[in-house]
Protein backbone atom coordinates (compact mmCIF):
# COMPACT_ATOMS: atom_id res chain seq x y z
CA UNK A 1 0.00 0.00 0.00
CA UNK A 2 1.43 3.65 -0.84
CA UNK A 3 1.57 5.15 2.52
CA UNK A 4 2.57 8.71 0.82
CA UNK A 5 0.40 11.45 1.44
CA UNK A 6 -2.19 12.65 -1.38
CA UNK A 7 -0.35 15.32 -3.29
CA UNK A 8 -3.02 15.41 -6.20
CA UNK A 9 -6.41 16.62 -6.61
CA UNK A 10 -9.17 13.87 -7.17
CA UNK A 11 -12.76 14.09 -8.24
CA UNK A 12 -15.61 11.55 -8.34
CA UNK A 13 -19.30 11.24 -10.03
CA UNK A 14 -21.06 8.36 -8.73
CA UNK A 15 -24.12 7.37 -10.86
CA UNK A 16 -26.65 4.94 -8.76
CA UNK A 17 -29.34 2.66 -10.11
CA UNK A 18 -32.65 1.96 -7.98
CA UNK A 19 -35.30 -0.32 -8.56
CA UNK A 20 -38.20 -0.64 -5.58
CA UNK A 21 -36.14 0.45 -3.10
CA UNK A 22 -36.14 3.35 -0.48
CA UNK A 23 -32.47 5.33 -0.60
CA UNK A 24 -32.78 7.15 1.91
CA UNK A 25 -36.12 7.53 4.08
CA UNK A 26 -37.02 10.48 5.70
CA UNK A 27 -38.18 10.66 9.50
CA UNK A 28 -39.91 13.49 9.29
CA UNK A 29 -41.89 12.26 6.75
CA UNK A 30 -42.92 8.72 7.94
CA UNK A 31 -39.81 7.32 6.81
CA UNK A 32 -40.76 7.72 2.75
CA UNK A 33 -37.96 8.15 0.66
CA UNK A 34 -36.71 11.75 0.67
CA UNK A 35 -37.55 14.46 -1.92
CA UNK A 36 -36.46 17.80 -2.05
CA UNK A 37 -38.71 20.53 -2.60
CA UNK A 38 -38.28 20.51 -6.86
CA UNK A 39 -39.85 16.29 -6.77
CA UNK A 40 -36.56 15.24 -7.06
CA UNK A 41 -35.19 12.40 -5.05
CA UNK A 42 -32.21 13.02 -2.28
CA UNK A 43 -29.63 10.88 -0.69
CA UNK A 44 -28.09 12.97 1.88
CA UNK A 45 -24.44 13.25 2.08
CA UNK A 46 -24.83 11.58 5.84
CA UNK A 47 -26.37 8.76 4.31
CA UNK A 48 -23.76 7.96 1.89
CA UNK A 49 -20.68 8.69 4.28
CA UNK A 50 -22.72 5.80 6.37
CA UNK A 51 -22.56 3.27 3.48
CA UNK A 52 -18.85 4.28 3.10
CA UNK A 53 -17.84 3.90 6.91
CA UNK A 54 -19.76 0.80 6.45
CA UNK A 55 -17.63 -0.73 3.79
CA UNK A 56 -14.19 0.46 4.94
CA UNK A 57 -14.92 -1.31 8.15
CA UNK A 58 -15.89 -4.73 5.91
CA UNK A 59 -12.24 -4.02 4.27
CA UNK A 60 -10.67 -4.42 7.39
CA UNK A 61 -10.17 -0.08 8.30
CA UNK A 62 -9.95 1.33 11.13
CA UNK A 63 -13.73 3.71 11.83
CA UNK A 64 -14.27 5.81 14.64
CA UNK A 65 -17.72 6.40 14.01
CA UNK A 66 -19.55 3.05 13.96
CA UNK A 67 -23.14 1.96 13.33
CA UNK A 68 -24.38 0.31 16.69
CA UNK A 69 -25.54 -2.71 15.24
CA UNK A 70 -22.00 -3.08 14.01
CA UNK A 71 -19.79 -2.28 17.09
CA UNK A 72 -17.23 -5.15 17.56
CA UNK A 73 -15.12 -3.49 20.34
CA UNK A 74 -17.93 -3.82 22.80
CA UNK A 75 -17.33 0.53 23.11
CA UNK A 76 -20.92 1.48 22.10
CA UNK A 77 -19.66 5.49 22.11
CA UNK A 78 -17.31 7.47 20.57
CA UNK A 79 -15.62 9.04 23.68
CA UNK A 80 -14.58 5.55 24.92
CA UNK A 81 -13.61 4.41 21.48
CA UNK A 82 -11.15 7.37 21.40
CA UNK A 83 -9.72 6.90 24.71
CA UNK A 84 -8.83 2.96 23.99
CA UNK A 85 -6.37 4.60 21.49
CA UNK A 86 -2.70 4.36 22.96
CA UNK A 87 -1.73 7.32 20.46
CA UNK A 88 -4.44 9.79 21.53
CA UNK A 89 -3.64 8.99 25.38
CA UNK A 90 -0.24 9.59 24.63
CA UNK A 91 -1.04 12.96 23.63
CA UNK A 92 -3.44 13.78 26.28
CA UNK A 93 -0.99 12.66 29.01
CA UNK A 94 1.07 15.76 27.58
CA UNK A 95 -1.55 18.21 29.40
CA UNK A 96 1.05 17.79 32.24
CA UNK A 97 3.69 19.27 30.28
CA UNK A 98 3.04 22.94 30.13
CA UNK A 99 5.37 23.59 27.50
CA UNK A 100 3.67 20.43 24.85
CA UNK A 101 1.20 21.33 22.13
CA UNK A 102 -0.86 18.15 23.12
CA UNK A 103 -4.08 19.17 20.81
CA UNK A 104 -1.53 19.18 17.99
CA UNK A 105 -0.44 15.99 19.12
CA UNK A 106 -4.18 15.02 19.54
CA UNK A 107 -4.95 16.25 16.55
CA UNK A 108 -2.34 14.08 14.53
CA UNK A 109 -2.68 11.33 16.61
CA UNK A 110 -6.82 11.00 16.33
CA UNK A 111 -6.00 11.21 12.69
CA UNK A 112 -3.49 8.18 12.60
CA UNK A 113 -5.78 5.94 14.74
CA UNK A 114 -8.64 6.11 12.19
CA UNK A 115 -9.39 6.61 8.60
CA UNK A 116 -12.82 8.15 8.73
CA UNK A 117 -11.29 10.87 10.98
CA UNK A 118 -8.28 11.74 8.62
CA UNK A 119 -10.74 11.42 5.38
CA UNK A 120 -14.28 12.94 6.64
CA UNK A 121 -13.18 15.23 10.16
CA UNK A 122 -14.82 14.54 13.22
CA UNK A 123 -15.53 17.60 15.89
CA UNK A 124 -13.56 15.55 19.40
CA UNK A 125 -15.81 17.19 22.40
CA UNK A 126 -14.74 17.23 25.57
CA UNK A 127 -15.96 17.85 29.11
CA UNK A 128 -15.52 20.69 30.48
CA UNK A 129 -14.49 18.73 33.89
CA UNK A 130 -11.29 17.79 34.39
CA UNK A 131 -12.09 15.59 36.92
CA UNK A 132 -14.47 13.75 34.80
CA UNK A 133 -12.24 12.54 31.60
CA UNK A 134 -8.91 14.65 32.38
CA UNK A 135 -8.78 16.92 28.98
CA UNK A 136 -9.23 20.81 29.51
CA UNK A 137 -13.08 21.06 27.72
CA UNK A 138 -11.91 22.92 24.66
CA UNK A 139 -13.25 20.66 21.88
CA UNK A 140 -10.82 19.94 18.84
CA UNK A 141 -12.22 19.87 15.24
CA UNK A 142 -11.11 18.25 12.44
CA UNK A 143 -11.55 19.31 8.80
CA UNK A 144 -11.13 16.08 6.17
CA UNK A 145 -10.12 16.34 2.86
CA UNK A 146 -13.08 14.25 1.45
CA UNK A 147 -16.33 16.23 0.68
CA UNK A 148 -19.27 14.52 -0.52
CA UNK A 149 -22.31 16.01 -1.72
CA UNK A 150 -25.66 14.54 -1.48
CA UNK A 151 -27.20 12.46 -4.49
CA UNK A 152 -29.86 13.41 -6.60
CA UNK A 153 -32.22 11.62 -9.35
CA UNK A 154 -31.57 12.68 -12.93
CA UNK A 155 -35.53 13.15 -13.04
CA UNK A 156 -38.48 13.68 -10.46
CA UNK A 157 -39.44 10.62 -8.76
CA UNK A 158 -42.27 9.14 -8.06
CA UNK A 159 -42.89 7.24 -5.12
CA UNK A 160 -45.11 4.05 -4.50
CA UNK A 161 -46.81 3.00 -1.29
CA UNK A 162 -47.96 -0.56 -0.39
CA UNK A 163 -50.21 -1.53 2.61
CA UNK A 164 -48.46 -4.37 4.54
CA UNK A 165 -49.38 -6.43 7.36
CA UNK A 166 -46.54 -5.87 10.35
CA UNK A 167 -46.71 -8.62 13.32
CA UNK A 168 -45.03 -6.98 15.56
CA UNK A 169 -47.01 -7.40 18.71
CA UNK A 170 -46.50 -10.05 21.16
CA UNK A 171 -49.87 -10.96 22.71
CA UNK A 172 -53.56 -10.11 21.45
CA UNK A 173 -55.17 -7.50 22.96
CA UNK A 174 -58.82 -7.65 23.73
CA UNK A 175 -59.52 -10.40 21.35
CA UNK A 176 -57.61 -8.52 18.54
CA UNK A 177 -54.93 -10.41 16.34
CA UNK A 178 -51.45 -9.00 16.70
CA UNK A 179 -50.98 -8.24 13.16
CA UNK A 180 -50.94 -4.43 12.48
CA UNK A 181 -51.69 -2.69 9.45
CA UNK A 182 -48.82 -0.54 7.55
CA UNK A 183 -47.30 1.44 4.71
CA UNK A 184 -44.17 0.53 2.73
CA UNK A 185 -43.11 3.26 0.50
CA UNK A 186 -40.16 2.85 -2.34
CA UNK A 187 -39.04 4.34 -5.76
CA UNK A 188 -39.95 2.01 -8.71
CA UNK A 189 -37.04 3.05 -10.63
CA UNK A 190 -34.86 6.00 -10.74
CA UNK A 191 -30.98 6.65 -11.50
CA UNK A 192 -29.34 9.27 -8.63
CA UNK A 193 -25.86 11.03 -9.01
CA UNK A 194 -23.59 12.72 -6.89
CA UNK A 195 -20.41 14.05 -6.83
CA UNK A 196 -16.98 14.17 -4.24
CA UNK A 197 -13.51 15.79 -4.59
CA UNK A 198 -10.42 15.44 -2.17
CA UNK A 199 -8.62 18.71 -0.72
CA UNK A 200 -4.98 18.13 -1.19
CA UNK A 201 -4.50 21.07 1.03
CA UNK A 202 -6.40 19.29 3.88
CA UNK A 203 -5.36 16.00 3.10
CA UNK A 204 -2.03 17.16 3.93
CA UNK A 205 -3.17 18.14 7.42
CA UNK A 206 -4.81 15.05 8.26
CA UNK A 207 -2.07 12.54 6.46
CA UNK A 208 -4.74 11.58 3.97
CA UNK A 209 -2.55 8.98 2.13
CA UNK A 210 -2.45 7.98 -1.90
CA UNK A 211 -3.55 4.68 0.32
CA UNK A 212 -6.42 6.10 1.32
CA UNK A 213 -7.54 7.68 -1.78
CA UNK A 214 -7.59 4.21 -3.09
CA UNK A 215 -9.51 2.83 -0.12
CA UNK A 216 -12.27 5.19 -0.67
CA UNK A 217 -12.24 4.21 -4.33
CA UNK A 218 -12.76 0.49 -3.83
CA UNK A 219 -16.05 1.74 -1.00
CA UNK A 220 -17.71 4.06 -3.94
CA UNK A 221 -17.30 1.12 -6.48
CA UNK A 222 -19.17 -1.62 -4.01
CA UNK A 223 -21.17 0.94 -2.00
CA UNK A 224 -24.71 -1.16 -1.42
CA UNK A 225 -22.08 -4.75 -0.76
CA UNK A 226 -23.44 -5.63 3.24
CA UNK A 227 -25.78 -2.61 2.70
CA UNK A 228 -29.47 -4.68 2.43
CA UNK A 229 -32.69 -4.80 4.10
CA UNK A 230 -36.29 -4.60 4.01
CA UNK A 231 -36.14 -0.87 2.22
CA UNK A 232 -33.25 -1.78 0.05
CA UNK A 233 -33.30 -5.45 -0.99
CA UNK A 234 -30.27 -7.08 -2.24
CA UNK A 235 -29.83 -6.24 -5.83
CA UNK A 236 -32.46 -3.19 -5.83
CA UNK A 237 -29.61 -0.70 -5.64
CA UNK A 238 -26.30 -0.35 -7.50
CA UNK A 239 -23.42 2.21 -7.94
CA UNK A 240 -23.55 1.84 -12.15
CA UNK A 241 -20.59 3.64 -13.08
CA UNK A 242 -18.28 5.14 -11.07
CA UNK A 243 -16.21 8.54 -12.18
CA UNK A 244 -12.82 8.87 -11.00
CA UNK A 245 -11.05 11.93 -12.35
CA UNK A 246 -6.88 12.29 -10.89
CA UNK A 247 -5.54 15.86 -11.73
CA UNK A 248 -1.26 16.09 -11.63
CA UNK A 249 -1.47 19.15 -9.95
CA UNK A 250 -2.50 20.21 -6.14
CA UNK A 251 -5.57 22.49 -7.18
CA UNK A 252 -6.58 20.94 -10.21
CA UNK A 253 -6.82 21.28 -13.72
CA UNK A 254 -10.57 22.39 -13.81
CA UNK A 255 -12.70 23.78 -11.03
CA UNK A 256 -14.18 20.73 -8.85
CA UNK A 257 -17.78 21.74 -10.45
CA UNK A 258 -16.59 21.68 -14.51
CA UNK A 259 -15.48 18.08 -14.02
CA UNK A 260 -18.49 16.88 -12.02
CA UNK A 261 -20.80 18.36 -14.50
CA UNK A 262 -18.54 15.73 -17.61
CA UNK A 263 -20.54 13.23 -16.57
CA UNK A 264 -24.21 13.28 -17.57
CA UNK A 265 -26.87 10.71 -17.04
CA UNK A 266 -29.38 9.52 -19.72
CA UNK A 267 -32.09 7.39 -18.49
CA UNK A 268 -35.20 6.71 -21.02
CA UNK A 269 -38.72 7.44 -19.93
CA UNK A 270 -39.75 3.43 -20.07
CA UNK A 271 -36.77 2.04 -18.69
CA UNK A 272 -37.38 -0.92 -16.36
CA UNK A 273 -33.72 -2.43 -16.42
CA UNK A 274 -30.22 -0.65 -14.92
CA UNK A 275 -28.53 -1.22 -18.37
CA UNK A 276 -30.74 0.69 -20.08
CA UNK A 277 -29.46 4.01 -17.76
CA UNK A 278 -26.71 5.28 -20.01
CA UNK A 279 -23.84 7.27 -18.37
CA UNK A 280 -21.87 9.45 -20.68
CA UNK A 281 -18.26 11.28 -19.76
CA UNK A 282 -17.27 13.77 -21.52
CA UNK A 283 -13.44 14.52 -21.76
CA UNK A 284 -12.18 18.16 -21.70
CA UNK A 285 -11.20 19.64 -24.52
CA UNK A 286 -7.46 19.78 -23.44
CA UNK A 287 -6.80 16.87 -21.04
CA UNK A 288 -3.16 17.77 -20.39
CA UNK A 289 -2.49 17.22 -16.29
CA UNK A 290 -5.78 15.32 -15.73
CA UNK A 291 -6.89 11.62 -16.32
CA UNK A 292 -10.55 9.71 -16.06
CA UNK A 293 -10.93 6.23 -15.19
CA UNK A 294 -14.55 5.31 -15.91
CA UNK A 295 -15.22 2.41 -13.57
CA UNK A 296 -18.29 -0.33 -13.00
CA UNK A 297 -19.46 -0.42 -9.68
CA UNK A 298 -20.49 -3.97 -8.38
Amino acid sequence: MDEKVLDHKIDFSVVVGVKNANPNGDPLDGNRPRVNADGYGEITDVALKRKIRNRWQDMGKSVLVLMQERVTDGLMNIRDRVKQSDAVNEAIALQKDKTANWRDAFYNAACQSWLDVRAFGQVMPFSSSKLKDGLDGVSIGIRGPVSIQSAYSVKPVTIKEEQITKSINLEKKDGKASDTMGTKAAVPFMAYKFNGSINVEQAQKTGFTVADAAALKEALRTLFVNDSSSARPEGSMAVLKLVWWEHESKMGKLAPYLVHDLTTVDMPADATKFDQIKVNVKQPEDTTGIHCDVITGY
